[in-house]
């Protein structure tokens, strides 16, 4: 399955709810946002119930303000057994009808209930390339971090 066949976009203008004290958007907005496009891509490579396991990585690189419009697009970046990475860019439109910039890129994982029997994943453009490359490397410092973060929740009190 080509990268673009998991394709997701979606498109947002920025409205004074999106802002936070500082008069860009809100961070916890983004993920929201992102969280529902990404689970699309997901939802299109794996044809079954996925659900997010992790933001394992957001890159926060531009701000976007009041009357800026965004666009997120995601693609599934590589997959393991159960889990699927994928990846997005936020590329943002200064007042909207303005000059494009990247406002910010992440990783998320999903996982299935059951072990699937996912498709080849065929990265086609430059982008994907690149992405798809490193998918191995980042998914061995995933797993180095699922192994960190056990020991901290076993040692984390519950009051």
């Amino acid at each position: 399955m080509k990268c673009q066949e998991t394709l997701a976009i979606t498109e947002h203008r920025i409205i004074n709810g999106d802002l936070n004290e500082h008069g860009t958007v809100y961070g916890g907005r983004l993920l929201e946002l992102l969280d529902g496009t990404t689970s699309i891509s997901a939802a299109h490579f794996a044809h079954q119930l996925t659900v997010t396991a992790a933001v394992d990585q957001f890159n926060f690189i531009a701000p976007l303000k009041l009357h800026d419009s965004f666009k997120i697009t995601s693609y599934v970046s590589g997959a393991g057994k159960r889990s699927i990475e994928v990846f997005a860019k936020i590329i943002g439109n200064q007042d909207t009808f303005g000059k494009k910039i990247l406002a910010a890129t992440a990783f998320l994982t999903f996982v299935t209930p059951q072990l699937v029997a996912f498709p080849t994943l065929i990265p086609v453009s430059q982008e994907e390339q690149t992405v798809c490359n490193a998918y191995q490397q980042r998914h061995q410092l995933r797993q180095q971090q699922l192994l960190a973060n056990k020991e901290l929740t076993a040692s984390i009190v519950l009051n």
